[in-house]
């Protein structure tokens, strides 16, 4: 039996405290089997992401910038229900946890070197206040409950949020750019990291095989809704049937619906605008088993069209070539990485502006240039 004064936890992150990491294996006699700087704790690592799929996508860049950083390091991200699947499976993530009494109890009971709190909300600050880092980057409340930044760094990141002559005609750097700032990290364009199982793989190859899949085609991805939060972000019914009724006299593409559960009456709107013969080149996948199965129908996809959307964010991590029309939100800070066209309103003093309900007659909407999305498709690899 081990003393208690000469009990030694090891400094590894498969030991848990609760069984052997391995049958049979006792790293509190034996000392660690598994010592590495893979399995080394490390430098303690706390990323609070919250809200709003499309942001925890555009944040995981992060990642490969804190490894370089932070070579021997362990990483917990936490996050809401919602966007877990957008995180599973990232093998630079040591424990996701999501957002509920339980395991926000666990976090502040952890001793962390390092937080990281991207959101400019006040619950996510609230929660940062709370936990035990050494060292917190990012943003905090003040006694008054006020969304400040907690580190000189953030100061950009802030001020950009409450000046709109700066967010709205000034800046032009990425919202990935100026988050690797805020945390004090090197950015150097990494990549979304979106990580598919071997089940989904396989479901996608079973997929094609139902669909009768013609990789000599070029498949055309239309995401054609998002989020209730911001109606105004997407384009009518009738602009989406109509750049389709052009694209689809075209034989070597082939014309895929894509979204959510809550653009499942809209996509059926488009399709039923089309006949019998022509809804054969246009692919209807299904819009209500959740965001890892609807990265599957995307992935199918070489083209993806869509509004500033959680859908541009995925298509951007799956490396699609991406024609993004926007309206409302900041086309500046969205990276493509080389891959597609940022389609936005010129000369409107409205946009972008952020606002849940227009005054104009969504003028911003009805300037998208549908023609030159046509053109971008037709000639896309030309």
């Amino acid at each position: 039996m081990i003393n208690y004064n000469d009990l030694k936890i090891p400094d590894c992150k498969n030991f848990s405290g609760y069984k052997p990491c391995k049958p049979y294996t006792n790293c509190l006699v034996n000392g660690c089997q598994d010592a590495s700087d893979d399995t080394k704790i490390g430098v303690r690592i706390l990323i609070v992401s919250l809200d709003a799929l499309g942001n925890v996508m555009d944040n995981t860049p992060l990642l490969p910038a804190i490894k370089r950083k932070y070579p021997v390091s362990t990483i917990h991200w936490i996050t809401q229900p919602a966007a877990e699947k957008i995180l599973f499976n990232n093998k630079l993530i040591d424990k996701l946890f999501v957002w509920n009494d339980e395991q926000r109890m666990i976090v502040r009971n952890i001793e962390y070197d390092v937080l990281m709190n991207a959101d400019k909300s006040d619950y996510a600050c609230a929660f940062a206040n709370e936990v035990n880092a050494k060292t917190k980057l990012g943003f905090l409340l003040n006694k008054d409950g006020k969304i400040v930044p907690a580190n000189q760094s953030a100061m950009y990141s802030y001020i950009l949020g409450n000046d709109d002559q700066l967010k709205f005609r000034e800046n032009q750097r990425a919202g990935i750019d100026i988050l690797h700032e805020t945390f004090e990290l090197e950015y150097k364009k990494d990549e979304y990291i979106f990580t598919f199982t071997d089940e989904e793989l396989l479901y996608q190859e079973n997929y094609k095989k139902t669909i009768g899949y013609d990789p000599s085609k070029i498949y055309v991805g239309f995401n054609t809704g998002c989020s209730n939060l911001f109606p105004n972000k997407k384009m009518t019914v009738e602009q989406h049937v109509e750049i389709i009724s052009s694209l689809i006299h075209y034989d070597n593409l082939r014309i895929v619906l894509l979204g959510g559960r809550e653009d499942t009456e809209r996509n059926q709107k488009i399709i039923d605008s089309f006949s019998e013969k022509e809804k054969q080149k246009i692919l209807n996948t299904p819009s209500t088993e959740g965001i890892r199965r609807g990265a599957c129908y995307m992935n199918i996809c070489d083209v993806i069209v869509t509004g500033d959307s959680f859908g541009m964010h995925l298509a951007i991590g799956l490396k699609k070539y991406v024609i993004a029309w926007f309206g409302l939100s900041c086309w500046t800070e969205i990276e493509l990485y080389g891959r597609g066209e940022k389609l936005f309103p010129a000369n409107l003093d409205c946009s972008p502006c952020w606002k849940k309900v227009c005054p104009y007659n969504l003028e911003c909407i009805q300037m998208i240039d549908l023609k030159k999305i046509i053109s971008l498709v037709v000639n896309y690899k030309k």
